[in-house]
């Protein structure tokens, strides 16, 4: 499909959201209210496909922190089936093999800035220092983009 617009979605406190239009690049810091408009405005035009990382509890993470970021994650899926919106989950050693990437959240701000040059990854006009969850948004993004 021509028109697709695929979306990657980097779930969490610090994540992002990127999309990837036909004609240009959109990427900010993830919050509910930015994923339910982007889901209302594509909503039921099957236009909107979303790659989203797939998320797990990490060892040494704290059982509130991760009772927070589970349910987090469920209210993403949540709000995607709500409106229709198809998704796939990504984990991450899949979509960061494709870049050669580790756990270097700096490795994944280097490559989105190689692969997008002329995105910004700041969070706001104020900021010194790229997000790396948008960076991230962006990887899962071109990844959808190529294998979905």
């Amino acid at each position: 499909m021509e028109n697709r617009i695929i979306c990657g979605i980097d779930p969490g406190k610090k994540g992002g959201i990127a999309v990837l239009y036909p004609d240009g690049t959109d990427v900010f810091p993830y919050s509910a209210e930015a994923l339910i408009d982007l889901c209302r405005s594509y909503a039921g035009t099957g236009q909107l496909f979303i790659c989203l990382e797939r998320v797990h509890s990490m060892p040494k993470q704290g059982v509130k922190s991760t009772f927070e970021f589970g349910k987090g994650y469920g209210y993403i899926c949540g709000v995607l089936e709500a409106f229709g919106i198809p998704y796939q989950e990504i984990p991450p050693q899949k979509w960061k093999k494709e870049y050669s990437l580790g756990r270097d959240k700096k490795q994944s701000i280097e490559t989105a800035r190689k692969l997008f040059p002329g995105v910004s990854l700041k969070a706001s006009e104020r900021c010194t220092t790229d997000h790396d969850g948008m960076a991230e948004a962006l990887l899962i993004a071109l990844y959808g983009k190529r294998h979905y």
